[in-house]
């Protein structure tokens, strides 16, 4: 699937798609995959302000700023280099009779502070259980 993150900070939920790919497969596990150095994915919950409260500790953790050695594009894209490392660029999900086994308030999630490139693709695959 290919998703436009735009030209900030984005969290953007793809639970949605997610729940389409894994829809009839039976049980077994999702995973969940973006190919791209400066893309994670995370599970949260959104809409509470807690994908706002997620790209402020980001934000609080690797400012934009010119403390990084990695230096080519916006201010700061270091740092999006550094994200991966504490949101990774995976998760794994469990699924059960075609339906995703996520908590009441859990999204799948790309997370992305790459402000140079506002496309991004994530990859499902499917292990059947």
């Amino acid at each position: 699937m290919t998703y436009r993150t735009g030209d900030r900070d984005a969290v953007v939920d793809i639970t949605g798609d997610c729940a389409a790919y894994v829809e009839g497969r039976g049980d077994g596990l999702l995973h969940v995959f973006v190919p791209h150095a400066t893309a994670g994915i995370a599970i949260v919950e959104t809409g509470a302000g807690s994908d706002e409260d997620l790209l402020a500790a980001l934000e609080d953790l690797l400012p934009a700023d010119d403390r990084w050695r990695h230096r080519h594009g916006s201010p700061g894209h270091g740092r999006s280099h550094v994200m991966p490392a504490l949101i990774p660029p995976y998760a794994s999900v469990p699924v059960q009779d075609g339906r995703l086994m996520l908590g009441t308030w859990q999204s799948i999630c790309l997370v992305d502070l790459n402000i140079d490139n506002p496309q991004r693709e994530v990859r499902f695959s499917f292990l059947a259980g």
